[in-house]
């Protein structure tokens, strides 16, 4: 792996934190990610499992973690892929059993051959089985994965046992990230600003969106990243308007904004930044008024990131702010707002997404909204206006901490004053 080692007491006190919510006399297993193909013998790159990784930090396919509480005893087992001098020659080294107890901190760990008689034995003196499943509102459930093919067997196999779903259990914990994990969250945070300094001093009239794309993986690479947590958005012109725009090929016009969505990923753990910038490095005065508004409306959001709040309320607030915005804007006004179908309220059309969401080992990241927000908690703060009659899309977005007190922004120290982005623009 290109970040440095982690410190093994992550892994560890999160596996005590998951042992206290499970029921006694149980087991549950965590399954690795498998190596999904492409074509021909090609294969897409490895991404862990986060709740695998979360649990042990091994960031290894063919990888299972297999807990038994039973009779007031813990028992913790890994089981690794065994490796051999072939899969050295081609892939390289794999973990040995020593090194993956030094990454996870488990000290029984046993070759992934061994799992099935193993699992099975122990699975025997237990009457729950706790099983993984992707139970994010946002997931595209289309490809089965290790976890649903290991249900499938374990159902077959032991079909009296009751079997119990630890994801909302593994939700409940990975939403309250712990120092370690704010570290390197942090440590992501700052490669994306490391980012943003690079490119903003070449963005000129006639770069190619790709080519700025070029320069961030460049400089992600070079600080241990392995690159963008999620598929980078590099939209100028109209595209600033297309709210997942990822083609990034399009030449950047004098006159034109330029809506950057970003993030490095350090040990999975991601960041997610926006910055809307002038193509070429001065603001019009149509394209700084709304960018003015959608910072107030950014820093008045980030204030409500407190234990207690309520991400419904939250939204509903935020709204109310955007709408005198909008208003101030000439975009609509407050006659209109009396007017508007309540179904169908006018914002919309300019603000069409949430604030907020979850920030973690994944870019929209695990965590119920109905409760309210507690500190460690990490959210995206991200308004937006889109005029797409006007081809100017500004979204502002930084990464933010809920704390016992004030909010804690995980990314002020990257610009954001319009007399800060110019600034860079023009040295």
């Amino acid at each position: 792996m290109k970040y440095l080692p982690i410190d093994c007491r992550l892994f560890i006190q999160n596996r005590s934190n998951l042992i206290d919510k499970i029921d006694d006399n149980s087991i549950s297993i965590l399954n690795s990610n498998d190596i999904m193909p492409t074509n021909s013998d090609g294969t897409m790159p490895f991404k862990q499992n986060s709740d695998l990784f979360w649990a042990t930090g091994i960031d290894q396919e063919e990888s299972v973690l297999a807990i038994i509480k039973k009779n007031g005893s813990v028992s913790e087992l890994l089981f690794v892929k065994e490796t051999n001098e072939h899969i050295a020659i081609w892939e390289g080294a794999k973990l040995t059993k020593s090194s993956a107890t030094k990454t996870s901190g488990i000290e029984d760990v046993f070759w992934l051959s061994e799992m099935d008689k193993i699992i099975e034995k122990e699975i025997e003196g237990v009457s729950t089985i706790y099983l993984n499943k992707n139970i994010h509102n946002r997931a595209t459930k289309v490809v089965q994965t290790r976890d649903d093919r290991y249900r499938n067997y374990i159902a077959e196999k032991f079909p009296k046992k009751e079997i119990k779903e630890i994801a909302p259990i593994m939700h409940s914990l990975r939403c309250i990230k712990s120092n370690l994990e704010i570290e390197l969250m942090q440590r992501a945070c700052n490669i994306t600003e490391k980012g943003l300094r690079r490119i903003l001093p070449i963005i000129k009239p006639g770069i190619m969106e790709y080519e700025i794309e070029a320069e961030l993986m460049h400089e992600f690479l070079s600080n241990r990243s392995t690159g963008f947590a999620y598929q980078p958005i590099i939209g100028s012109g109209a595209n600033s308007c297309v709210l997942h725009y990822i083609e990034n090929n399009k030449k950047c016009e004098d006159g034109d904004v330029l809506l950057m969505d970003f993030g490095a990923e350090y040990a999975n753990y991601t960041s997610d930044l926006t910055r809307t910038v002038p193509v070429n490095g001065v603001f019009s005065n149509r394209q700084k008024n709304i960018y003015k508004s959608v910072l107030k409306v950014m820093k008045e959001a980030t204030n409500m990131l407190r234990p207690g709040t309520d991400h419904k309320q939250m939204q509903q607030e935020v709204v109310k702010i955007m709408e005198g915005e909008l208003i101030k804007l000439k975009l609509f006004d407050q006659h209109d707002v009396k007017k508007q179908d309540p179904k169908n309220p006018m914002y919309k059309k300019y603000f069409m997404h949430g604030t907020s969401h979850f920030l973690g080992l994944d870019v929209h990241d695990v965590g119920d909204t109905s409760f309210p927000m507690k500190p460690g908690m990490v959210f995206t703060c991200e308004p937006g206006i889109y005029i797409r009659e006007e081809g100017i899309g500004i979204r502002l977005e930084n990464d933010v901490l809920v704390t016992s007190g004030d909010p804690d922004d995980l990314m002020k120290n990257i610009p954001i004053e319009l007399d800060e982005i110019e600034s860079l623009m023009n040295e």
